[in-house]
This record gives C-alpha cells, sequence and structure tokens, in this order.
C-alpha cells in the first residue's frame, strides 16, 4: 500500500504534502529525524489526512495534484471533510 499524506506543523502553520509507500509512522519519524529539507525546521509535525492506493504512481499523482492546488483554504476543506465523514455529528 501507498500514501498520499499531509503533514501540519502548529509551530510554522505550514502543511507538507508528500507520499511513500512505507508505513505512515514509520515515515513520519523520518520527517521528524535530523535532516536536510522543508520538514527539518520544526520537530511538531503530525499527520491530518492520508490516502491509500495500490500503486506508487497514484499515490504520486495525487501529491501533485494536492501540491498544484496552491491553496491553504482548499487543503484545510479536504482535511476537514475528512473529519466530518469519521464523524459525522461534528
Amino acid at each position: 500500500m501507498c500514501y498520499c499524506y499531509v503533514l501540519y506543523s502548529e509551530s510554522l502553520d505550514k502543511y507538507y504534502i508528500g507520499h511513500s509507500c512505507e508505513n505512515l509512522q514509520e515515515r513520519l519519524r523520518k520527517h521528524l529525524a535530523n535532516h536536510k529539507g522543508f520538514t527539518s525546521k520544526t520537530k511538531d509535525w503530525i499527520i491530518v489526512y492520508y490516502e491509500g492506493f495500490n500503486a506508487k504512481v497514484e499515490a504520486y499523482k495525487r501529491e501533485r495534484e494536492i501540491k498544484g492546488w496552491k491553496s491553504k483554504i482548499k487543503i484545510q476543506e479536504l482535511i476537514s471533510s475528512l473529519n466530518k465523514i469519521e464523524h459525522p455529528d461534528l
């Protein structure tokens, strides 16, 4: 299983969109580890959204689609729609 995922950092008030074919908790651990890159700026990233795919190419395509929105509001709406589905009384 491969995933397209969205991370959020409260201290930066920013989202990070990525894809991976490894366990999401392990991938998050790597984002939080010492490395060079965008997510190395802070250590408070959390997974706020993810979608599963059968193939890496599908996960990458979805990542590119979400990044192409270039809209924080649209990403927040995507996350909000997931929460409403999982928690219908909200």
